[in-house]
This record gives C-alpha cells, structure tokens and sequence, in this order.
C-alpha cells in the first residue's frame, strides 16, 4: 500500500469519526433533553403533591376547632376558658408542628394562642386589618400568604369562622420544606397566581416577581403580603424554556406544575449541564471510537481474503448475540427473583387476611358489648338531660368515652394486623406482639386455658411487630384448632433467654402432629386437616428466618410444642 493510499485512509477514519460523532451527539442531546424536560416535570409534579398534601393537613384544624367546646367556651366569655383554650391550642402546635394557633374574638382582638406564654404572645393583639380574618367572617373561611406583625416570617395563615363571631386562626410556615428542597437541589419555588414567589429554597428569591405586573398591582400584592414592595426577577427566562441566573452560565431546566386550590405553582429549575453534556460526549466517543473501528476495520478487511473476513463478520456475530442472549438472561433472572420476592409478601399478606377472617367473630363478639352499652347510656343521657341531671348525664358521657376508647383498640390492632408489613427491622416490645395475638383471638382463647408468663416491656426482640404477630397467631390459631373437642384444652406460652437469643414455645395438651406429617410440617401444602392449606407454618418459619430466627416442632410426650427463636435487641 502506497503512502497516499494510507493517507486517504487517514484522512477518510478522521473524516468518519467526526461526522459519526456530530451526528450520534446530537441525537443523544435531543433525547438527553426531552427526557431530562419530562423528569423535571414530574419532579415538580411530586413535589406539588407533597406541598399540597402539606396544606391539606394543616386546613383540617381550623374547622375541627371551630366546633370545639373550649373554644365556644371561651367565645362565649366563660370563666377560665382562656387558660384552657391556651394551653390545648399549645398542645396542638407542638403535636402537627403549626407555627402558631390562635382564636380571635368578635371584636378583632385575640383572645387566646398557642404562643400564650412568650413574651410576644399574640394574646391581645388587633387582627382586624387581616384579610384572612375579613374573609372568615364574610365567607366562612379565609386564607392569606403574609410576613407575620410579630414573628416577621412569612407563613400561610388559614382561618375559620367560630362561634360567636370569633376565627379560629392556624399559620403554617413553610421552613422544613424549604430546606428539604434546597437538600433535594437545584431551585424549587412557588409562584401565586400573579407570578410572585412566596416559598423558595433560595430564601433570596422570596416575593419577587417572574413576571411583569402593573405598578398599582405591585403596590396591593405588597400591602396585602406586608411588606415594602416586590422583589424584580432573580432570573432570565430564554423562549426555549430554560432559565439564566446572574453570574452563572450554566442553564437551567424549568418545570412548573398546574395551579392548585390557592393558584399555586410549585416551578422547579435543575441545571442540564450534567444531565446532558455528560451522556452527550459519551455518545460522541462512542460515536467516533466506533467510525474509527469501521473504518479500521475496513482497512483491515482489505488487506485479507474474501474467506477471512467471511469467517471474521461470523465470529463477531456469534459475540454479539451471545452477549445479547446473556443480557437477556440477566435481566429475566433480575425480574423472576423481585417477582418472587413480591408473591412472598403478597402469600404473607394473604395469609393474615385470611387468619383475620376467621378472628372477625371473636372481634365482633369484644364489640357488641360496648355498642350495646353505649346505645343505654346515650338513651340514660337524653332522659337524665330533659331531667336536667347534668352531673349524671356527664358521668354517663364519660362512660361511653371509656367504651368507646375500648371498641378502638380492638379495631386498632385488626387494622394493625391487616395492614401490610413494613420491611423494616427495628426493636419490637415482645409483650406487645403477645397481647396483640391474644387479642386478636381472645374469643378462641377463652374457651380454654391459656397460661402465660409474665413478660417485661422491655423485653424487645429484632423483627417487625404484624410479621411477629403473624406468626404467633398462626401458632396460637393451630394450638385451638388441634384442641377442639378435647376435654381439658389448655394452652402454655413459655419464654427463655440465653445470651442474645429468645425462645418462646407454645404448648398444648392436644393429640400431637402425626409422625407423617412431622417431618414434611414446615414444607408447602403439608396439613392434617381438610381445610388447611399447608401454608401457614412455612409462612411463619420463612418470617423468623428473615429476622435472623427460626421455628421448629419440639419433640413432647404430650400434645404439640413449637418453639420460635429470635435475636434480643440490645
């Protein structure tokens, strides 16, 4: 081969290398970008949900208070309602994390908060000028964006009208969330139907503006809001729907969500550079590594025989689809073991509803006799009432308040036990997942003699606290089943520690497990009764073993022992 010949095919391998690079560059760019546009989008969706969900919890209080006793109380002028009012309004803003509630009476003038005992209480204080508290008297409810007279920091003030002409007020800050999107990066603000920022993760770029308005406007959003004037943009915004920032000149993506209730936008604003640029000259190498490798390759080519290069292209073809075929391989065996995983759990789940089916009678029986309490004291109430026996009718309130609290704990460990598992290891009370399986079959057990130790609270064991009752009920479940019919049932917990391992075993006086069916106990579809399924067990003994554990049939002279281990938390 000549020194031109080489040179051409220099000159043609640069030539291909460039071209392939530009063109595989700007396909990857285009791609790059609509989808990194889409992801910003949905982020910015996601945390207009989460914002709204935000908002919806704190809206909840005020009409719940708006009924309240000690608020009525106290805007009706009775004797120390304030100091109660106070300090339940205290209690609440610690509880949801509300900045400040308080209720204003018909005069304008608040007359109990949650702040009560600062030195800058907004006990006393006038709120007439507020728009919100106009809005509630007029309309019911009220909500204003504004920078707080006392604290001066901007928050959501949501109000409702109470009795007597008060408003009960809640004012929501926006800190937390600010910070969680400055941790989340890039710029993540919210905009009000005038295109004002009111929360942003740059504290910097609150109330401006990102888009013109009319001074006179400017001056009414200012004075609503409370402050001096509005801020100009902190951003140049280019018609291809990126935005610039001062003394930066990387772009930045911008996303902004639909309107909600309020008009609020949530805008979301991330830099490109990395999300584009980087996979952009990724596909440039490989673009111009490959045209360099076709055209070596052709140059190679060339100086061989029609049979080597035939025989080359088949050997290559092999590589490739076995490489293929292995990938396919990889990812089918990726998705058969998170399908696995996922039936696993679903099985475990099914296997406790199925258990909470049959414990619904025993759960119903529990309830009956509250319910029917209840009815008696209400109907006791309305005749001692007309009698005008308030301290009875007060006593019998207080009755059905106990009642009621009992209904809810038997309702709270059926929801407890139906709900799905967590995942999550931690430390669980071991008392508690005894008490919640007795609960849950406190009809079965009463009809036989159920013997347990007494057990510290701080007796706790690693796992999940419904995966532990999960097994417990089963094996509590089985123990009543096998006793059926027997003159004397009886079942016996008993508990054993020894270095950083727990045994709990369940005992009963019933006829035992068959010896064919002992050594096949803990595999799929193995039982000794027409009904079962055979999954129970295996359930149970898959759970333990995920927490570090087991369950196993200890040998006895007399009935069936299953003995659980597990590992102490320390």
């Amino acid at each position: 081969m000549t020194r031109r010949q080489t040179l051409y095919w220099l000159l043609a391998a640069l030539a291909a290398a460039v071209l392939f690079g530009s063109v595989g560059g700007e396909i990857v760019r285009r791609r790059a970008t609509a989808a990194f546009a889409a992801s910003v989008s949905a982020d910015a969706r996601l945390r207009q949900a989460l914002l709204n969900s935000e908002i919806a919890r704190f809206r909840l209080l005020p009409q719940t208070l708006a009924d309240d006793r000690d608020v009525i109380a106290a805007a009706d002028g009775e004797e120390g309602a304030e100091r109660r009012l106070n300090a339940k309004l205290e209690a609440f803003a610690g509880q949801i994390g509300a900045s400040a509630i308080y209720l204003v009476g018909e005069n304008g003038f608040a007359i109990a908060a949650s702040n009560w005992r600062r030195a800058d209480s907004f006990v006393g204080r006038d709120y007439r000028f507020r728009r919100y508290y106009r809005d509630a008297l007029r309309h019911g409810d009220g909500a204003q964006f504004a920078l707080g007279t006392v604290s001066h920091r901007p928050g959501l003030y949501l109000a409702r009208k109470a009795a007597g002409d008060c408003v009960i007020v809640i004012k929501l800050e926006f800190a937390r969330i600010e910070a969680q999107w400055r941790t989340a990066g890039g710029e993540t603000f919210v905009t009000n139907r005038d295109g004002v920022v009111l929360v942003s993760s740059r504290p910097a770029w609150r109330f401006a503006m990102t888009r013109p308005i009319d001074p006179a406007r400017q001056k009414e959003i200012a004075g609503d809001i409370g402050i001096p004037g509005l801020k100009p943009a902190p951003y140049r915004a280019d018609r291809d729907g990126f935005l610039r920032m001062p003394g930066r000149t990387e772009r930045l993506q911008l996303a902004t969500s639909p309107p909600n209730r309020d008009a609020w936008r949530v805008n979301l604003a991330l830099p490109i550079r990395l999300a584009v640029t980087t996979p952009v000259r990724s596909a440039q190498a490989v673009a111009a590594t490959l045209a360099l490798v076709a055209v070596g390759a052709l140059w190679w080519l060339a100086q061989r025989n029609r049979r080597r290069r035939e025989r080359t292209a088949l050997l290559e073809a092999a590589v490739t689809e076995r490489t293929a075929e292995l990938r396919r391989e990889m990812e089918e065996r990726t998705a058969l073991e998170q399908r696995a995983a996922l039936l696993r759990e679903e099985l475990r789940l099914a296997n406790r509803l199925a258990t909470l089916g049959q414990v619904t009678a025993s759960v119903a029986h529990e309830t009956a006799q509250p319910v029917a309490a209840i009815r008696n004291y209400a109907r006791s109430a309305g005749q001692l009432l007309d009698l005008g026996e308030a301290g009875e009718v007060r006593e019998n309130l207080s009755a059905i308040d106990r009642l009621a609290e009992r209904i809810g704990v038997i309702t709270a460990q059926l929801r407890g036990f139906a709900r799905k598992a967590s995942g999550a290891e931690s430390a669980v009370s071991l008392a508690e997942v005894v008490d919640g399986a007795q609960l849950l079959l406190k009809e079965r057990l009463a009809a036989l003699t159920f013997e347990r130790p007494a057990i510290a609270a701080d007796l706790k064991v690693r796992g999940d606290k419904v995966r532990l009752e999960q097994i417990l009920v089963n094996l509590l479940q089985n123990a009543t089943e096998a006793l059926a019919g027997r003159p004397d049932p009886r079942i016996r917990l008993s508990v054993e520690t020894l270095d950083d391992v727990l045994r709990l075993r369940v005992a009963d006086n019933g006829p035992g497990i068959a010896p064919e069916i002992a050594d096949r106990l803990f595999t799929p579809f193995a039982t000794s009764r027409a009904e079962g399924l055979g999954l129970g067990l295996v359930i149970a003994q898959d759970i333990a073993q995920e927490f570090g554990g087991s369950l196993r049939l200890v040998p006895d002279r007399t009935g069936a022992v299953f003995e659980l281990e597990l590992r102490l938390a320390r």
